[in-house]
């Protein structure tokens, strides 16, 4: 059974203030557009977008329904063809298979790379992926704990486990 960690409301919004800071302190990159990912990242890019005044606008990438997931994708692929920036928000880089999927989706649309960057409130330093910006980094090597966010303290624990054993070298 994983060791379950939640996360308390305070703390959440700190993380996203540090986010928010972050994202203020790149001069150099202004997001045009915050992307919640559903369903991690739909909770932080609402309050990041109310820290960052930035418009919110999401993709259902764990439904799993083409038409919430894939053809959102393809839309703002477009978008940044005429150079607007789309800041990508979830929970978690865990293993990097999100950001994955979604950078190959955008790509495969035509995104212009350089207008698409992730942001996470805790990024694991040994997934496959990057993102531009943390609040918080973990090494999965050392941290096994499966994060449980606010939006989350109402499933259950079978649920939650369901989700953390869905890839066990998270937890193990």
């Amino acid at each position: 059974m994983p060791v379950f960690t939640a996360i308390p409301h305070e703390e959440f919004v700190a993380h996203v203030h540090r986010l928010a800071q972050a994202i203020a302190d790149d001069s150099a990159w202004e997001p045009s557009f915050l992307i919640g990912i559903g369903r991690g990242g739909l909770a932080p890019a609402v309050y990041l977008s109310h820290a960052t005044g930035r418009p919110m606008l999401s993709v259902d990438h764990s439904s799993k329904v083409p038409d919430f997931a894939d053809a959102p994708l393809e839309r703002l692929a477009a978008r940044t063809t005429s150079g607007e920036r789309l800041l990508f928000v979830d929970d978690i880089n865990d293993t990097g298979g999100t950001i994955a999927k979604l950078r190959a989706a955008l790509a495969a649309a035509g995104a212009i790379a350089d207008n698409v960057r992730f942001a996470t409130l805790i990024d694991n330093s040994g997934s496959s992926q990057r993102v531009e910006y943390r609040a918080r980094t973990i090494d999965r090597a050392v941290t096994k704990d499966w994060f449980v966010f606010p939006w989350e303290a109402v499933a259950s624990s079978e649920s939650l486990a369901t989700d953390a054993a869905e890839v066990p070298a998270r937890i193990a």
